[in-house]
């Protein structure tokens, strides 16, 4: 009888030595997330990622990577640290770890790291997105909201719905 064993799950604050490793996921995030942006990459083949270079740069803003075992398995990125609202900015899980439970578990971690009001927008036919944000919202605060718009400086860009919760 052959055994599994569940990977060990570990997530930590990125450093500038983790670099290399968050611009591979970078990439795979954008990737995905292009299906709902329209986002092309550059002409060497990169997608924008200076909000992967804030994380890295600025103490308002926080990358984290999320592993399992020792293989890189995902990404968030939080800004607005030390307002009174923060932002999940960037969160992505590779294929083989999503519908597992390991994103809700590092979302948990996360926000309850730091106690309050967050907000999370994912473009509104993202229908994963809406699904998962929706339930970790309603897991944490009963008085969770959703509201849609659209980006001013892009008017025939997708429309954003953003979550709010308050993890107490």
């Amino acid at each position: 009888m052959t055994t599994f064993s569940s990977p060990t799950l570990r997530i930590s604050i990125a450093t500038e030595a983790d670099r290399p490793v968050l611009e591979q996921l970078w990439t795979m995030f954008r990737h995905d997330m292009s299906a709902y942006s329209r986002a092309l990459p550059d002409e060497r083949g990169r997608f924008r990622q200076e909000r992967l270079d804030n994380a890295l740069g600025d103490s308002a803003w926080r990358a984290y990577v999320v592993r399992l075992d020792d293989a890189p398995a995902g990404l968030c990125i939080i800004r607005n640290i030390g307002s009174p609202e923060l932002v999940i900015n960037s969160f992505f899980l590779v294929n083989a770890a999503r519908r597992h439970g390991y994103g809700r578990t590092v979302v948990r971690a996360i926000t309850s790291e730091h106690r309050g009001r967050w907000a999370v927008a994912y473009q509104e036919a993202n229908t994963a997105a809406a699904a998962f944000w929706s339930a970790i919202a309603a897991e944490a605060d009963p008085g969770w909201t959703c509201t849609r718009a659209s980006l001013p400086e892009r008017p025939d860009g997708p429309t954003d719905v953003w979550i709010r919760f308050t993890r107490r």
